[in-house]
């Protein structure tokens, strides 16, 4: 009897297991379905973004026509800021300032990042969780939530569209589960016609020149981040000097394919030996160590911040 009952736990566990991987299977295939959506249909959204500095509100138009991807942002208040794409090429229009185009596969730009990760990737270091259907934006969606499995970062919770897949809110919260910032669609049109004639003339329009970025240089430190949350990895360094100061900065610049952000290391100044600024989902830790300055910068909880910061070790010169 004990063995039969043996055998019914081990099925039963097997089967509990094997429902939970489908579940985060079909979740992360969700939100692979979102980023598709994002970049392959064409609509049309009216959308606010909300931070703790205020409300913005913007149009976006995306197509895609004669296999090139068109798209549109446009922020609706204040001095006119435009940002278009056409193909690989995405340039920005902003009243006072001169015109200039950068090459990129999106606009970036106060669109949700995560939109445009890639989820396997994400799913090595972050658990995708079903939470149930809700309406966003007069629409039945899906609700996911994205949390760091380390809790060293942000989490994201996401409404997506059940019939399009493409998000209709998209909530960043603090380790404590507060909002940091929301992304969220208030008006919403996917009809073809009309999305790809308004983009229309952004086909054959006259684009500002690509910016020619200098050739990195291939540099050297004599310091070392010896912790990093898992996932990070290093995408760039650099050694500059600030305009008008006989200062140089080292800096090393970390992603996990989400959140971003930079290590820098300068000779230290007369500010204060600690200094913690945050804002929103980006946090600035600054501590002075040997005579040298260290200072982390970016989208990260002010704990996981400081805890880089203190890792740092200096080699002899």
């Amino acid at each position: 009897m004990k063995q039969n009952w043996f055998a019914v736990f081990l099925a039963t566990g097997s089967l509990l297991y094997s429902g939970i991987a489908s579940a985060e299977s079909s979740t992360e295939a969700l939100l692979q379905d979102m980023g598709k959506a994002s970049q392959s249909l064409n609509y049309e959204m009216g959308f606010i973004n909300i931070t703790k500095q205020g409300i913005d509100s913007y149009r976006y138009r995306h197509a895609i026509s004669n296999r090139t991807s068109l798209a549109q942002l446009v922020l609706m208040d204040g001095p006119r800021r435009e940002i278009v794409q056409r193909g690989k090429d995405i340039s920005y229009f902003e009243t006072g300032l001169q015109p200039f185009t950068l090459d990129g596969d999106h606009i970036v730009d106060s669109l949700p990042s995560i939109v445009f990760s890639d989820f396997s990737l994400l799913s090595k270091y972050y658990d995708f969780i079903a939470v149930g259907r809700a309406r966003a934006a007069d629409r039945l969606s899906q609700v996911i939530r994205v949390v760091s499995r380390d809790g060293t970062r942000f989490s994201y919770v996401i409404w997506v569209d059940e019939e399009t897949k493409l998000p209709m809110r998209v909530d960043l919260l603090d380790r404590d589960g507060e909002t940091l910032e929301q992304f969220r669609v208030i008006g919403f049109n996917d009809v073809d016609k009309v999305v790809i004639s308004s983009l229309a003339d952004l086909e054959k329009a006259n684009l500002p020149p690509v910016l020619s970025l200098p050739a990195s240089e291939q540099v050297k430190f004599t310091w070392q981040v010896k912790w990093l949350p898992a996932g990070i990895t290093e995408v760039a360094s650099s050694r500059r000097t600030l305009p008008n100061m006989p200062v140089t900065i080292e800096s090393r610049l970390y992603t996990d394919g989400l959140f971003s952000f930079s290590v820098n290391v300068s000779a230290t100044t007369n500010g204060p030996s600690e200094q913690l600024i945050r804002q929103g989902r980006r946090t600035v830790q600054t501590e002075v160590r040997n005579g040298n300055e260290i200072t982390v910068v970016g989208e990260l909880p002010p704990s996981t911040a400081k805890r880089i910061a203190d890792s740092i070790v200096f080699s002899a010169k």
